[in-house]
């Protein structure tokens, strides 16, 4: 359906893709991997025709639909949040409209008299073929399936009337993939669509993926949910464009192993090119030798060099021993916590949690959106107070929180490494470039200036600087947002290898399937433990749910968390 052919992109002395191609073929679902700007979005704004390549082509055969989903959503005013959904169903939506104002002009009477009959069966004629091609769409469905997309991205049917202006910039995430979803593309392109999503949204969206009859192509940091939608894995990187035929698992596997090729045939190509230059420099001024100097110099200017891809391996991050707290690093004893509300009256969060947290415990903090995770972990923190019950920090705690705000806590003044180096006084100029390096900040990145960093590089600095602190007992809350896959992977290594006690909320499966050996789950504002790993609580919450069930959600997707 789409072939990228022979593809070079160069922005200035910069080149992305040199002689680069790929095909999506119908029911492909694929991943795309690769380095921080090797060019992952470039290729989708080449399909999508936002960009066009120096050399080469896209083809894209006739009468196929793509649907592009990336994280700049544009403008969003003017519409209920189902109506701004709709616009979005292309040909289907158009339809729809002419078909209203077609009928809206049969309603007059005036209007229709006035038409002769060769303009009276031309126009009905038009009606036919459009409502046709209306019911060929599945306009009739249209409204039910978007009220559906909606309610499994977490926008309930009593919001969906609302204007999209009130809804903040993660639900309007939402509604944007709801648009393209809803258009029911033959190649959807979807740049990281997990971002601002629960883990119950992320199911929701998975099994719709799955089910999806089109072709797919998609970034994700989600290791979990790229493995079980995609059956491809495109990478993208040293200005080429490899496919691999099975999934990201498969992907790390093999690309391990083609690299190690690439490496040796660099050698052998390195040492090839050192001989024939040697011998022209040799040669070069001799003319018995100049028939043979000229075809070597014209085979060399030939010969394309071998590109070895960055090894995907980061440094591993070694963090400092930490003193021992005690047995009891938490206990918790009929919590309850409740927010004002502006009649003077109080919304319920949770109430009557009680519960231990022990010393070496890697526990996940789970529940539905809007269920209180992060408000319980704030209480624990000492962010705020419960209204009742009672928190207990045990002796010799000493706790790192981390939460979406900690990033606020920046200098944006300072460089990264000043940043670190304030935080940490007592460590060596050593420790800290090995600490910023593990963290994918090395050389010239550690002088950048915290004001321009993304939000994800935020993040890195402040988790650097977490795990480097003389802490152990770590809150977490989504320290995994806005980090790519390698940047995770550095995290999990480093609290696989923490040996104080740790408390997290994540959305990232594979994350947490890593790392935890017990499960605080909040339900309906009660909170019951799980003592087992992650998928032990799965398997156990699985039982607790209606076969095709979905739990409730009590999540409200206005401006406030």
């Amino acid at each position: 359906m789409v072939n990228l052919s022979n593809i070079k992109v160069a922005y200035g002395s910069r080149i992305l893709f040199n002689n680069a191609g790929f095909l999506i073929r119908p029911g492909d679902k694929i991943g795309m991997v690769g380095p921080n700007g090797s060019g992952k979005t470039t290729v989708f704004r080449l399909i999508d025709g936002e960009e066009r390549p120096d050399e080469g082509s896209v083809t894209i055969d006739p009468g196929v639909v793509v649907g592009y989903f990336s994280q700049d959503v544009g403008e969003m005013s003017g519409h209920s949040v189902l109506n701004e959904v709709l616009t979005g169903a292309g040909r289907v939506y158009k339809a729809s409209i002419k078909m209203s104002e077609m009928e809206h002009l049969m309603s007059d009477q005036e209007a229709m008299s006035a038409m002769n009959d060769d303009d009276m069966e031309t126009f009905m004629n038009q009606y036919g073929e459009l409502q046709s091609e209306f019911q060929n769409l599945g306009g009739y469905e249209l409204e039910d399936n978007a009220k559906e997309i909606l309610d499994g991205l977490g926008i309930p049917l009593e919001r969906q009337n609302q204007p999209v202006d009130t809804f903040s910039g993660g639900w309007k995430m939402r509604i944007a993939l709801a648009r393209i979803l809803v258009l029911n593309p033959n190649v959807l392109l979807i740049d990281e669509p997990t971002n601002h999503l629960d883990i119950e949204t992320i199911i929701w969206l998975e099994e719709w993926l799955k089910s999806f009859k089109g072709a797919v192509m998609m970034t994700s940091h989600d290791r979990d949910f790229m493995t079980r939608i995609c059956n491809r894995t495109i990478e993208v990187a040293a200005e080429n464009i490899v496919t691999y035929s099975g999934d990201y698992d498969f992907y790390l596997r093999e690309s391990e192993i083609r690299r190690e090729q690439l490496i040796a045939g660099s050698k052998r190509q390195q040492a090839m090119l050192a001989k024939e230059e040697e011998f022209i420099a040799r040669f070069a001024a001799r003319a018995s030798h100049a028939a043979q100097v000229q075809s070597r110099v014209k085979m060399l200017e030939k010969v394309e060099k071998i590109i070895v891809p960055p090894s995907p391996k980061v440094i591993k991050l070694k963090l400092n021993p930490i003193s021992r707290s005690g047995d009891i690093v938490v206990s918790m004893d009929n919590l309850t916590k409740t927010w004002p509300l502006p009649d003077r009256s109080f919304h319920p969060v949770f109430s009557g949690i009680s519960g231990v947290v022990e010393r070496t415990n890697k526990i996940a903090l789970t529940g539905i959106n809007g269920a209180g995770k992060s408000t319980l972990l704030k209480v624990i923190a000492n962010q705020t107070k419960a209204a009742d019950g009672i928190c207990r920090i045990g002796a010799s705690v000493n706790m790192g929180y981390f939460s979406q705000y900690s990033c606020d806590l920046l200098n944006p003044a300072n460089s990264i490494y000043e940043e670190v180096s304030e935080r940490l006084p007592n460590e060596s100029i050593g420790y800290i470039k090995n600490l910023l390096g593990s963290f994918q900040f090395s050389g010239d990145d550690a002088d950048k200036k915290i004001r321009i960093l993304s939000g994800g590089e935020k993040s890195r600095v402040m988790l650097a600087c977490l795990l480097a602190g003389p802490v152990n007992f770590l809150v977490l809350d989504e320290p995994t947002n806005h980090l790519d896959i390698a940047s995770r992977e550095v995290l999990l290594e480093a609290l696989q290898d923490f040996e104080g006690t740790i408390i997290i909320v994540s959305h990232d499966r594979y994350f947490l399937r890593n790392i935890v050996n017990r499960v605080f789950e909040i339900d309906h504002g009660a909170m019951r433990i799980f003592e087992g790993d992650y998928n032990y609580y799965l398997e156990s919450a699985s039982k607790h749910v209606p076969s095709g069930k979905v739990p409730h959600r009590t999540d409200s997707p206005l401006n406030s968390k």
